[in-house]
């Protein structure tokens, strides 16, 4: 069987690393993150981006997947004259 988890971005990443770190030692086949905008439950406080933080998850573990739950769909607008 494998399972999987879930990992918030929540943490700094001196923090964050530490649990990337152990969900990997206690055997998990994979590891989440979600990026969203925002989450209610969350609002006051850090909300890090889901790609910077695989990014570093990528450079403390050695063979756990890795990926988002939800990717948010960014749109960016520029003011034309």
């Amino acid at each position: 069987m494998r399972l999987s988890t879930v990992i918030l971005p929540i943490h700094r990443w001196n923090d964050g690393q530490k649990l990337w770190q152990r969900a990997e030692e206690l055997g998990f086949h994979a590891s989440y993150t979600y990026d969203h905008l925002s989450w209610r439950t969350f609002r006051d406080g850090p909300w890090f981006g889901a790609v910077p933080t695989l990014t570093a998850a990528a450079t403390a573990t050695q063979g756990m997947r890795l990926g988002t739950l939800v990717t948010s769909v960014k749109t960016f607008s520029s003011i034309a004259p």
